[in-house]
């Protein structure tokens, strides 16, 4: 099955919808040796599907653009070995996935990057995304950012950031 999850309310307080997506982000560089080869779109910041908070106090609970890359790396890789979303991650771009996600959060967060992947509606279409994915997902989510320390209200301000993106993600 060719679907992956994202982020997406776990609950009523917890609500998450990160980014992830199939072999579909911006046009293939050079810069990201390892991607697959993608169709073209119009890459922007609006792709992101929120606004960044403007608040240098949660990206410093996120311990930085290194914070960020160990939380998405170890989101990743527990959401590949977990037994309810893993078949989601058969035959995705991990390499971009990582990296898209890792710029979408820094983004959000005023991190001083830019996003380049695509929006959530169209990223997601087709993919069969159920509420039970995100919520697993979410789960692993919360265990990442648990093992970066970051404090449990820092990590409720980004999962509320994203969650108007779960309407655009869950589709059935």
């Amino acid at each position: 099955m060719n679907r992956i999850a994202l982020l997406a309310p776990a609950a009523a307080l917890m609500a998450a919808a990160l980014i992830a997506a199939p072999a579909a982000f911006a046009d293939p560089s050079p810069d990201h040796p390892g991607e697959q080869t993608v169709d073209p779109y119009k890459a922007s910041n609006a792709n992101a599907d929120a606004t960044p908070r403007g608040d240098p106090a949660l990206f410093a609970a996120f311990h930085g653009k290194d914070g960020v890359s160990r939380i998405v790396d170890d989101l990743i890789d527990r959401s590949v070995a977990d037994p309810r979303i893993s078949e989601i991650f058969k035959n995705q771009d991990l390499v971009r996935l990582r990296r898209t996600l890792k710029e979408q959060i820094c983004y959000l967060m005023d991190g001083g990057e830019g996003y380049s992947g695509r929006d959530m509606k169209s990223s997601h279409k087709d993919m069969g995304i159920q509420d039970a994915d995100f919520n697993a997902l979410v789960e692993d989510l919360q265990h990442a950012m648990d093992k970066e320390h970051v404090p449990f209200r820092d990590q409720n301000k980004l999962l509320a950031m994203l969650a108007p993106m779960h309407r655009d993600i869950v589709t059935k």
